[in-house]
């Protein structure tokens, strides 16, 4: 049925709940699991929401974000093994996320993109956005969405 599903995740406990789905489902039909994490850039200007800092310390800061973002996708390459299903853990640098896991997807030639969302509603929604919505209205590849 699938041969390759990407779970995106950042770590988050809801986020985990996408990742045991998929999980049991490559468990299942044998695939491999490619675990996404998407980093934003720091933000360079006020317009950006950023703060001015020096270039060391924002180079500090966005491997700290690498760095747990790798700690997120290999918790869930460590999850894999106990199932002894296969997980490719990748990180990507994009301020885009929903662009990047549609194009991690496509990169990786997943049949399924595995996510986690939060339910928002009314202006939480219109003003925090939703990648998940994102993901499902420009993906031409099928997307299992968890709340």
């Amino acid at each position: 049925m699938y041969k390759r599903i990407l779970v995106a995740t950042d770590g988050s406990k809801l986020s985990q709940q996408a990742v045991e789905h998929a999980l049991s489902l490559a468990d299942l039909t044998g695939a491999e699991v490619v675990a996404l994490k998407v980093i934003p850039r720091y933000p360079q200007t006020y317009f950006e929401g950023g703060v001015a800092l020096a270039a060391a310390e924002v180079a500090r800061i966005e491997k700290q974000w690498h760095d747990e973002g790798m700690a997120a996708v290999n918790a869930v390459k460590s999850a894999g093994q106990l199932l002894e299903v296969k997980v490719k853990p990748m990180t990507v640098k994009s301020d885009l996320i929903a662009e990047a896991i549609i194009a991690a997807a496509k990169r990786s030639k997943c049949e399924l993109i595995v996510m986690a969302s939060h339910g928002r509603k009314g202006i939480k929604r219109l003003l925090l956005g939703s990648e998940t919505q994102q993901v499902l209205t420009h993906s031409h590849i099928p997307v299992l969405v968890l709340r």
